[in-house]
């Protein structure tokens, strides 16, 4: 039975049923998604999901939706990482394995990233670029604090080189490619600044 404060009905917590069908849906639409691309078939998310298309229509009313919350889920995975890694590895290691899943997921989302650029906002406090700076942020200052990456490297810098191996290796027929690229990336990290002249 519900309690009431006033008039006002008190919110029932969400059903778990409910909460499991919205999980089951953000990692099916991942699935659907990587293989058909960000127009894929909502309808075939709901199918492959074991649930009707309403039951995906009442927890996201539009693709931009879906789209959001698995930009969103993908980013919080990457930022809960971030703070894992920092805690539990040597900071160069930490950083190192960060970036190559930072790496992954920039390849992996390209194509959700560029139609939620097309589609009206729904989260409009979500700022994906601020999240993976802030734990690329982290991670690269331990590094510099212990003396081992470059000092003279700023965190937007490393976003934007892996975000760079991803969108350039987008295409490659090397799958072996971003790795290199992003190796030597590493190697200019943990290296020394380049003396000018």
């Amino acid at each position: 039975m519900t309690t009431t404060h006033g008039n006002v009905p008190a919110r029932r917590p969400r059903r778990t049923d409910a909460r499991l069908n919205r999980e089951r849906l953000i990692a099916t639409a991942q699935e659907v998604f990587a293989e058909a691309g960000p127009e894929a078939s909502l309808n075939e998310v709901a199918r492959r999901a074991g649930v009707g298309p309403g039951t995906l229509y009442r927890h996201f009313p539009n693709r931009s939706a879906l789209l959001t919350a698995i930009l969103k889920d993908r980013i919080e995975t990457l930022c809960e990482l971030a703070e894992t890694l920092s805690s539990s590895e040597s900071a160069d290691d930490a950083l190192t394995r960060w970036l190559r899943a930072f790496l992954v997921h920039a390849r992996v989302n390209q194509g959700l990233g560029g139609a939620l650029m097309v589609e009206e906002p729904v989260e409009p406090g979500l700022d994906c670029h601020r999240l993976i700076l802030n734990a690329a942020t982290g991670l690269l200052a331990q590094a510099q604090r212990q003396g081992t990456a470059r000092a003279d490297l700023t965190a937007d810098d490393l976003v934007q080189l892996v975000v760079g191996i991803a969108l350039s290796t987008a295409r490659s027929h090397d799958a072996e490619q971003p790795d290199r690229l992003l190796t030597l990336v590493l190697d200019a990290t943990y290296g020394t600044p380049l003396q000018n002249g």
